[in-house]
């Protein structure tokens, strides 16, 4: 079975290739890279399941693969849930991973840190070419707390400030197994896997 994973992140596409491994999900995860000039798709939702759906639609029509697309963002309780969809690109038009920190610690300027709640979320969307209207939607969440300063070395994006009570730890400080296992991604591709194979019969 070959997926087309319609994303141009590298580490995305090592961490959905070991999810179906661990699994026991033969598949050949294929993305962006490995088409002939893929077209950019203009994220315009207002929701993550609309910027999936528009992600996992666009590329499923050009590639004719059955598709994987998500997307994730963070959610800022004090800031009346932004940068939400617009995580990626908060500061500005260029996605700038310092930049967007650097405005989300300065909106919260003076917010006291219990009052700095925050989760997760990514949704992850299924379509099959021809059959867009029996998409596989699933979506993970996980909670915590932005940080008055950054924590740790790994990660990216937001992981640096995002703090998990849990573990005591920010996303940027947690081993990469530690953060699969709770994280908004992990989770949402943990529903995937436990929901695809049966998705999937009904095109056989």
């Amino acid at each position: 079975m070959e997926i087309l994973f319609a994303t141009t992140n590298k580490g995305k596409a090592t961490e959905l290739r070991a999810a179906f491994k661990n699994a026991g999900i033969t598949a050949t995860i294929k993305t962006n890279a490995d088409l002939d000039r893929p077209p950019v798709v203009e994220e315009y939702g207002t929701t993550f399941e609309q910027n999936a759906k528009l992600k996992a639609h666009e590329l499923a029509d050009y590639s004719q693969m059955l598709t994987i697309a998500d997307d994730s963002g963070l959610m800022v309780d004090a800031l009346d849930g932004a940068p939400g969809v617009h995580s990626a690109r908060y500061a500005g038009i260029e996605h700038n991973d310092h930049k967007n920190n650097a405005k989300l610690l300065a909106e919260l300027g003076g917010v006291p840190l219990k009052q700095r709640t925050a989760k997760f979320n990514t949704t992850i969307v299924a379509s099959k070419p021809g059959h867009f209207d029996q998409d596989l939607v699933v979506s993970g969440q996980c909670a915590g707390l932005i940080l008055p300063a950054p924590q740790g070395e790994d990660g990216f994006g937001y992981d640096p400030l995002f703090f998990v009570p849990e573990k005591q730890k920010t996303f940027a400080e947690m081993t990469t197994a530690e953060k699969n296992s709770l994280s908004h991604r992990g989770r949402a591709i943990s529903q995937l896997l436990q929901k695809l194979p049966a998705w999937l019969e009904q095109f056989e």
